[in-house]
């Protein structure tokens, strides 16, 4: 492989499931026969030390709360791992951590807004999802389980500096620009495939990528695999891919190899299976068929929800 390749795995929310994940980015590098270089997470990682805190949203209490193994030195992650902020996280940890921080060897969290350039490539966040009554006010300390929620939402002066950002490789955001859905319908792609509500996401978030253009979007939050190509004013695309929630692998994994920065080819899960390559279209049609579940656990294990 060229020296300057890279595989970067993309993680939907985790929701404090390290375990699995790990696992899953073992198969992957099985799968490709090569070692993925790093991995980013859209979100809701929850890197909580007990799963029974009070903090933690009341209906993840009963999922897994296993990042206390790894601060705690019990366990290493084995390849880097970079997150944003979700909208449901251990805000008291993150707040004085803005612009990022270690949390745990080799566990990374980017901070709540900017841009980072990790294997060559400008990796540009926002961290949190959008409420309007909040977006003007100041970030209070999150000292209750209210500040705390409120912590969850980006506010302006994060989002501006995002959209100053120019040249951008892949953007993470938590929760889906708005019109994606639409688009697709517009374009009568995969009809054979339900369509979430054409409402899901929010525009602050859209009006960002048709702002900063960058060639790839991640995000997570709403727990269903989507993908589609965004068009700003005749530029070149911006490829979205929404990630599952990490109940099963084959959506709630992504992957891209990039040669210098430029993606040669993507997919979903951990088979290695391409399901994309550079020239080719970008939309629903690279999802893993409908209804394939993968491994991982059965039907129900989490309801999944839009403002999960």
């Amino acid at each position: 492989m060229p020296p300057d390749s890279l595989l970067v795995a993309a993680l939907g929310d985790i929701h404090g499931r390290f375990h699995r994940v790990e696992a899953w980015l073992d198969a992957l590098e099985e799968a490709r026969g090569r070692r993925v270089d790093f991995a980013l997470a859209v979100g809701d990682v929850e890197a909580f030390r007990h799963a029974d805190d009070h903090r933690r949203k009341a209906a993840k209490r009963a999922m897994p709360a296993e990042f206390a193994e790894y601060a705690d030195g019990l366990k290493r992650v084995k390849r880097p791992l970079y997150f944003i902020g979700g909208n449901n996280e251990d805000f008291e940890a993150l707040h004085d951590l803005p612009d990022g921080g270690e949390l745990a060897p080799d566990v990374h969290y980017l901070g709540r807004a900017g841009v980072r350039t990790l294997g060559g490539l400008r990796v540009a966040y926002l961290s949190g999802i959008h409420a309007p009554r909040f977006i003007d006010q100041p970030l209070k300390r999150p000292i209750s389980l209210d500040t705390a929620k409120q912590a969850g939402y980006f506010r302006a002066p994060e989002v501006e500096r995002v959209a100053a950002l120019k040249d951008v490789d892949l953007l993470l955001v938590h929760e889906w620009p708005r019109g994606i859905v639409q688009k697709a319908r517009e374009e009568r792609l995969a009809p054979e495939r339900p369509l979430p509500s054409p409402w899901i996401g929010n525009p602050v978030t859209r009006k960002l990528v048709d702002t900063v253009h960058p060639r790839w979007v991640l995000c997570g939050h709403s727990h269903k695999p989507f993908a589609v190509s965004l068009e700003a004013q005749g530029r070149t695309q911006s490829r979205v891919a929404c990630l599952d929630q990490a109940a099963r692998p084959d959506t709630a994994v992504f992957w891209l190899e990039f040669e210098g920065r430029e993606a040669q080819r993507a997919g979903w899960g951990v088979t290695g299976t391409v399901a994309w390559q550079a020239g080719q279209r970008w939309g629903l049609h690279t999802l893993p068929p409908w209804g394939e579940s993968g491994s991982g656990d059965g039907p129900g294990e989490d309801s999944p929800g839009a403002t999960a």
